[in-house]
C-alpha cells in the first residue's frame, strides 16, 4: 500500500493562493508582479520558504507518457509533427515566449532576493531548491530558442533590465551549470531528505543530464569550451555510480525485466529510481495504460531496424536470418527489448480476460505504423479504467546516468575503456541477456545518416540510449545537441512495418487503402512518400513576432533566429 507522504502530492494551497499578475506589456522582461501576500510578514519561517519551494515542484521532469518521441525519428505520429513537417509558423505571440512562459524564472528569481530574510538555519537547502529549479527553466529556454535574456534577480518598473539583450546561450548555460553546482553542495545527503523533496542525488542526476547535453551541443555546434562541462557530467554520473547506492532494476528474467521495469505501482523500493512520482488511487492517478490503446502513433522502421540481434550485431552483420515480412519473424532472435517495447503477436494486453497481440491493427487509432509502442502499459484491467492508473513514473532513473557516464567518456577522449564499458553499456545489456559491446565493434554497414563520420564505437553508445530511452522524450533533444538534424530525413523515419500480399490477405477487416511503398513498407502520412527535409533553422524555434517589435529601437533588440521570417 502506498502512502501519501511525497511532497508531490502535498495540496500546494500556497500555490494557489499567490495571484500573480502581468502588466500590460506581455513581455518576458516585465517585472516580477505583485502578489497578493503581504511581503512584510512573509518569509520570515522555514515553513514559508517551504511552502514557496513546493509551487515548482509539478514541474519535475517526470515521464508518465512515452509517446514523448513523437517529434524524431523514432515515432511516426497520425498528425506529422509541425517543425519536422516544415508547417510550423512564426508565432504572432505565445510560441513560449510570454510572461507565463517565463513566470517560473521569475518567481524563482522573486525567492532568490528575499529568502535570507527567514529566521531559520536551513536557507541555504531551499535556495538549493530553488535554484535546481532556475537550472531547469532556463535549459528548457536554451534549448528551444539559443540566446536569451539572462535575469537573475526580480526586476522592478524602472530596471533597466526590462529590456535586456538576449545573452549568449554559452553563458546563460555556465549560469545553469552554477545553479545546479550550487544545489549538489547545498542539498541534503539521500535519505536525510523529507520525504518527497529534492537531494544532492537528485541534483546530480539534472547536472549529469544537462551537463551532457551542453558538452556535445557546444562541441557539435562548435560553440567552443565543452571539456569543462563534459567533465562536469562525467563527474555528477561518477558520483552516483561510486555511491554505490543504485542498480538496475533485474530479477533475472531478461525477457520482462525492461517490460516491468515501467509498469510498476510502488517504484519508492526500486533500485533504479533516483526520483520518482508517485500515483495513488483516490488521490492523483494517471491515465496512459488507457491512451496507449489509441494513440495514434507507433515506432518508425527506422527504429525497429536499429535493434540489435542476440549475437550483438545489426542486421547487416549478424549470424541469425533477418526477415520482416512479418511481425512475427521480425522480432525473432533480437534484443529483448523490442518484444518489451513494441507489440508482437502473442503479447497478453489484458489478463483478465487473457487476450492476446495477434496481427497489428493498422488503420486504426492504436497504431499509425504497425509497430504498437507498449512500453509503460500495462496489461492488467484495473490500470485500463479511465484516469485511475496509479503506475508510479520515473522522473530520474539509473539506466540514463549509466548511458550519460559512457557518452561524456567517450566524448571527453575519444575512446572508453573496457571497464568503463562494463560498469555503464553492458549493465544494460546485462539485465536482457545481450552480450557485451567490446572497444573493437565493427562498423555497422547500415548505419543511419548522421550527416558526419560516427566512429564505430560512439555509434554504438549512440544506439544504446535510443533503445533504451524509446519513448521516455530525449530523442528530439539528442538529435539537436548531436546537430544530426540528417537523422531525419531518413526514409524509414517515415515507414512503418512491411505490408506484403501475403500480410494483407491475413486480415479479417479491410486493408487496401493503406498506402505502402515499393517496399511493402507502410506510409502514414503521403505527405512524406519521399521523406522529410532537414533546415538547420530547427535546431532552435523562432521568437514571436510581438516581442520582436517590443524591442525595436531599444538597446539590445531582440533579432529573430537563423532561418526564421
Amino acid at each position: 500500500m502506498k502512502k501519501i507522504t511525497n511532497i508531490l502530492h502535498i495540496s500546494l494551497v500556497f500555490g494557489a493562493s499567490i495571484v500573480l499578475y502581468s502588466c500590460k506589456n506581455d513581455s518576458f522582461l516585465d517585472r516580477f508582479p505583485k502578489s497578493e501576500f503581504s511581503e512584510p510578514t512573509f518569509f520570515k519561517t522555514e515553513n514559508d520558504l517551504k511552502l514557496y519551494a513546493n509551487t515548482f515542484y509539478n514541474n519535475l521532469p517526470q515521464v508518465n507518457d512515452y509517446r514523448s518521441d513523437n517529434n524524431s525519428d523514432n515515432m511516426l505520429p497520425s498528425s506529422s509533427d509541425p517543425l519536422l513537417s516544415g508547417t510550423y509558423a512564426v508565432p504572432a505571440s505565445g510560441g513560449g515566449w510570454n510572461a507565463d512562459s517565463w513566470l517560473n524564472i521569475r518567481r524563482c528569481n522573486y525567492f532568490l532576493k528575499r529568502y535570507e530574510n527567514a529566521q531559520t538555519n536551513n536557507q541555504a537547502l531551499y535556495a538549493a531548491e530553488v535554484r535546481f529549479f532556475r537550472a531547469l527553466f532556463y535549459w528548457q529556454k536554451v534549448s528551444d530558442f539559443g540566446d536569451v535574456p539572462l535575469v537573475l534577480t526580480d526586476l522592478e518598473d524602472t530596471s533597466e533590465e526590462l529590456y535586456g539583450p538576449r545573452v549568449n546561450r554559452n553563458l546563460v548555460m555556465d549560469q545553469v551549470i552554477l545553479d545546479l553546482e550550487f544545489a549538489v553542495q547545498n542539498l541534503p545527503n539521500k535519505g536525510s531528505e523529507e520525504t518527497g523533496r529534492l537531494n544532492k542525488d537528485i541534483a546530480n542526476a539534472l547536472l549529469s543530464r544537462i551537463a551532457l547535453w551542453e558538452g556535445t551541443f557546444r562541441k557539435y555546434h562548435q560553440l567552443g569550451n565543452e571539456i569543462p562541462v563534459l567533465q562536469k557530467s562525467l563527474a555528477a554520473s561518477e558520483a552516483l555510480i561510486n555511491a554505490g547506492k543504485y542498480k538496475l532494476y533485474t530479477t533475472g528474467a531478461p525477457d520482462q525485466d525492461y517490460f516491468n521495469l515501467f509498469i510498476q505501482q510502488d517504484l519508492k523500493s526500486n533500485p533504479e529510481t533516483i526520483m520518482h512520482w508517485a500515483y495513488i488511487i483516490g488521490t492523483t492517478t494517471q491515465n496512459y495504460t488507457r491512451q496507449s490503446g489509441e494513440s495514434n502513433t507507433g515506432a518508425t522502421k527506422d527504429l525497429l531496424d536499429s535493434y540489435l540481434f542476440k549475437d550483438g550485431k545489426p542486421i547487416g552483420l549478424t549470424s541469425y536470418a533477418y526477415d520482416d515480412a512479418s511481425p512475427a519473424n521480425e522480432v525473432k532472435n533480437r534484443d529483448p527489448r523490442y518484444i518489451q517495447s513494441i507489440a508482437t503477436p502473442g503479447f497478453v494486453y489484458n489478463t483478465n480476460p487473457v487476450l492476446t497481440y495477434g496481427l497489428p491493427n493498422i488503420g486504426t487509432s492504436q497504431t499509425s505504423s504497425g509497430y504498437w509502442l507498449i512500453k509503460g502499459r500495462s496489461s492488467d484491467p484495473a490500470q485500463i479504467v479511465a484516469n485511475q492508473s496509479d503506475i508510479d513514473s520515473f522522473i530520474f532513473r539509473y539506466a540514463e546516468v549509466l548511458l550519460n557516464f559512457a557518452e561524456a567518456k567517450y566524448e571527453l577522449g575519444g575512446t572508453i575503456t573496457q571497464m568503463d564499458l562494463d560498469k555503464s553499456i553492458n549493465l544494460l545489456r546485462s539485465r536482457v541477456g545481450m552480450p557485451k559491446l567490446t572497444t573493437a565493434v565493427q562498423a555497422d554497414p547500415n548505419a543511419v545518416n548522421y550527416g558526419y563520420a560516427v566512429a564505430p564505437l560512439l555509434y554504438e553508445i549512440r544506439r544504446e540510449r535510443r533503445v533504451e530511452l524509446i519513448g521516455e522524450g530525449f530523442r528530439f533533444n539528442d538529435i539537436k545537441r548531436w546537430k544530426a538534424g540528417k537523422l531525419i530525413e531518413g526514409i524509414k523515419t517515415v515507414r512503418g512495418m512491411k505490408l506484403n500480399a501475403s500480410l494483407r490477405s491475413q486480415y479479417t477487416y479491410d486493408v487496401s487503402k493503406i498506402t505502402t511503398d515499393n517496399n511493402a513498407l507502410i506510409i502514414v502520412n503521403t505527405n512524406f512518400t519521399n521523406g522529410r527535409q532537414w533546415n538547420d533553422k530547427y535546431y532552435y524555434l523562432p521568437l514571436p513576432l510581438d516581442q520582436i517589435t517590443l524591442t525595436q529601437g531599444k538597446p539590445g533588440a531582440y533579432k529573430q533566429n537563423p532561418g526564421w521570417q
